[in-house]
């Protein structure tokens, strides 16, 4: 398999706004703080919220390294919390 179609059916699956976004972008989009984005998904914290994205480890290393988030849930997490109010 060539490095043309290879690309070719990765472009056929991807969906609008399926990219990976940092820390900065998600405190824009939610207007939520840093320590409340990770409050939201950490279980112990009283802030906890199951529905908040997972984020997703971007470098080999666990525990420490980059993260980041996929855009689409993100602007389906926003979406829904307007529909609840």
């Amino acid at each position: 398999m060539n490095s043309l179609s290879i690309a070719h059916n990765i472009e056929s699956i991807e969906v609008p706004n399926n990219k990976i976004i940092r820390l900065k972008q998600v405190v824009a989009l939610t207007g939520l703080s840093r320590s409340t984005i990770y409050d939201r998904m950490d279980p112990k914290s009283k802030r906890y919220d199951a529905s908040f994205p997972k984020s997703i480890r971007l470098g080999t290393v666990s525990k420490i390294g980059a993260v980041g988030w996929i855009e689409s849930e993100i602007q389906a997490w926003i979406k829904k919390k307007i529909e609840e109010r």
